[in-house]
């Protein structure tokens, strides 16, 4: 199985609704670094699983719908508690709509990186 990485980040405002979140149910900011791994068994006919090019481009782009946001004030995500995990899907959902024309990917892993220490991931099929 191959597999190729790009990365990136993205900063946001949000808050949490819930107990168990403790202070960050009060407004607060994250940057999260942000991997997008692409996956498949067979390279496609130039000899590459995905051009690392649009792959970073595509997932820049995806970003830039989120970067320096109040998720709070975004339609989007009412009524959502935005976690690090509920956004790798988000993020994950719209890099496979960008990317779906790539025959040979089979898989999609999205990881956000809160810190040096903890972060989430999404994985879903292509």
């Amino acid at each position: 199985m191959y597999a190729v990485t790009v990365r990136d980040h993205v900063m946001i405002a949000h808050s949490f609704d819930g107990e168990v979140f403790g202070p960050a149910q009060r407004l607060h900011g994250a940057t999260y670094v942000v991997d997008a791994t692409f996956r498949g068994p067979d390279l496609g006919p130039d000899g590459i699983l995905v051009d690392i090019g649009r792959a970073a481009d595509e997932l820049r782009s995806v970003l830039a719908d989120l970067n320096y946001r109040n998720l709070d004030d975004e339609d989007e995500f009412k009524g959502t508690n935005t976690s690090t995990e509920a956004l790798a899907r988000w993020v994950a959902d719209r890099l496979a709509e960008r990317l779906a024309t790539e025959e040979q990917l089979t898989a999609l892993v999205v990881t956000l990186h809160e810190s040096h220490v903890a972060w989430a991931s999404f994985e879903r099929p292509l």
